[in-house]
């Protein structure tokens, strides 16, 4: 794709402010303190926390994402991460306060708060290597699989290309004024990513071959794709993309950026806020935005994708040098970047490098946050002063980028990615929704649940095939590998000591989990889905008539 010169000169103009943002930042944060490093010293507003939250979920993989689950089953097709708002408002209106009140340095460092001895202490550097390090690979891996679409679409470069222009950008960003200036490039980074996918959706919508808003809607092939509920009378379809996700999954499924009862980088934006009202105020901001706004324009554009590239040989036709393996219907949105004309085509390449440098950075900050404060402090030196642990944390970002480049070209397309993600924590929701109110639960409950669900990810993933001609579709695997995890974890808690009292009081004094709040967050969280459903449903309506 060729550039004019006013493309260029907004593509410098965003990687100017890419690095001036952190490096101001950086001038007016405390240099070499750990606390304004991780935590911002809890400094943060809840608006900034917000569109941090929403940034750090946007990636270039949301718009291809969404492009491949609408070209494949429709705006309802969605639903199958939909129904982690409910997830979401659980987190806002009963966890949020709770982790506050906690004072944890990171929500691995919950462990030693919860639990005690040995194996809490062995259950926080397993989850901080587990979180930090394998499935924050997977996550950035399938990241990063998009950037290669569309940088080898977009640009006619190669995946290596493309991954070390990645790795260089993203750890510039990420490493050099911490949590601080992470947060407040994201709120930049954020306009610009939301600029561009309203460029994509505008081009799309009034190219010739759609013929304007009006005969897009009207045009069968996009017609049938319009409910904003799935089709009932399709019973596999049914299962798989609404009653799975909406009766089981929100509340018994670990998902990056969804976890129930909060975690990763949403737990450690919601640890630098300047109060508990500012944690529950950000968590709110971007479930609302994260749901309920921030996808349309991609939904419009992967509509618009139907009729300008009907099927995977169009897409093959139009791009003839793209390696055929890399073809798919999440390769449908990097096409649409065709029909953006010179003088706009800068914004969206500005905006999709935005989107990849937000999630990234995200990704790196929590790994690097894991890796320094729960394994390197807590176990190989607790006497490190703030400057070894931030040079820790900038070198961990370092390795952690480098896994990631090498794991994302075996991954197969962004749906596969996602599938992955969801396999991975598939049973053990429940136990991180209870665990701060049931005290039964102890360390060994956590260890079991997660060791048990990772075992039967990897089993489907790499075992399955291998031992069986039979296909299972992802939402039977997901249902075995929860039913497995959770007998597993029911019969750890059970037949093992119950947690030390002491730490039990400790822990109940510190975060003060009182009945009435909770059922009122309870009653708050039913009311605020129902509503923000109401809202979706009423926006579909709306765009799609």
């Amino acid at each position: 794709m060729n550039f004019n010169w006013l493309d260029v000169l907004v593509i410098a103009a965003f990687f100017v402010a890419l690095l001036a943002i952190p490096a101001i930042a950086a001038l007016k944060s405390k240099s070499g303190d750990s606390a304004e490093y991780f935590k911002s010293a809890g400094s943060m507003p809840w608006w900034l926390i917000g569109v941090s939250m929403v940034a750090a979920t946007t990636s270039t993989n949301s718009a291809n994402l969404f492009t491949e689950i609408i070209r494949r089953d429709g705006l309802s097709g969605n639903w199958v991460w939909w129904a982690f708002l409910t997830t979401g408002m659980l987190t806002v209106f009963v966890y949020s306060r709770l982790w506050v009140r906690s004072g944890a340095t990171t929500d691995i460092a919950f462990y030693e708060l919860r639990y005690s001895g040995k194996p809490a202490a062995f259950l926080r550097g397993f989850r901080a290597l587990y979180l930090g390090v394998i499935y924050n690979l997977v996550v950035m891996a399938t990241v990063l699989l998009g950037a290669v679409k569309i940088g080898v679409v977009m640009f006619g470069v190669s995946a290596s290309t493309v991954l070390v222009v990645t790795a260089v950008a993203s750890l510039a960003y990420s490493c050099l004024s911490g949590i601080r200036g992470t947060i407040y490039t994201d709120f930049f980074l954020f306009a610009v990513v939301m600029a561009g996918a309203f460029a994509v959706m505008f081009y799309g919508v009034n190219h010739p071959a759609v013929g304007g808003w009006s005969s897009l809607m009207e045009n069968p092939a996009v017609a049938s794709k319009l409910s904003f509920l799935p089709d009932f009378s399709k019973t596999d379809a049914l299962v798989a993309v609404f009653v799975i996700p909406v009766a089981v999954q929100w509340w018994n499924v670990w998902y990056s950026g969804s976890e129930p009862g909060g975690g990763g980088y949403i737990v450690q934006r919601m640890l630098t806020a300047k109060s508990q009202g500012h944690a529950l105020g950000g968590t709110l901001v971007f479930n609302v935005l994260n749901y309920a706004l921030r996808p349309w324009p991609w939904y419009i554009a992967a509509f618009a994708s139907i009729l300008i590239f009907p099927d995977l040989d169009s897409i093959r036709a139009a791009f003839p040098g793209v390696d055929p393996a890399l073809v798919g219907d999440d390769m449908a949105y990097p096409a649409m970047i065709k029909v953006v004309p010179n003088g706009w085509v800068g914004l969206v390449a500005a905006s999709l490098m935005g989107a990849l440098f937000s999630t990234v950075a995200a990704q790196l900050s929590m790994g690097a946050n894991y890796v320094t404060n729960d394994i390197w402090k807590r176990f190989v030196r607790k006497e490190a002063s703030d400057r070894e642990m931030i040079l820790v944390a900038r070198a961990a970002s370092a390795v952690l980028m480098v896994l990631g480049c090498v794991l994302a070209p075996l991954l197969e397309s962004a749906k596969a990615g996602f599938d992955l993600m969801v396999q991975v924590g598939a049973g053990t929701g429940l136990v991180f929704l209870l665990r701060w109110f049931w005290m039964r639960i102890n360390a060994w409950t956590e260890i079991v649940a997660m060791a048990v669900s990772f075992l039967c990810a990897v089993f489907f993933q790499l075992v399955w095939p291998h031992i069986s001609e039979t296909p299972l579709l992802f939402w039977q695997k997901l249902l075995f590998t929860i039913a497995v995890t959770s007998a597993a974890w029911l019969a750890a808690t059970f037949l093992t000591h119950p947690e030390n009292p002491d730490t039990v009081a400790k822990f109940r004094a510190l975060v003060r989990a009182d009945g009435r709040d909770v059922g009122k967050g309870v009653l708050m969280t039913f009311l605020a889905s129902v509503a923000i459903f109401a809202f979706m449903a009423l926006v579909s309506r709306l765009v799609c008539r």
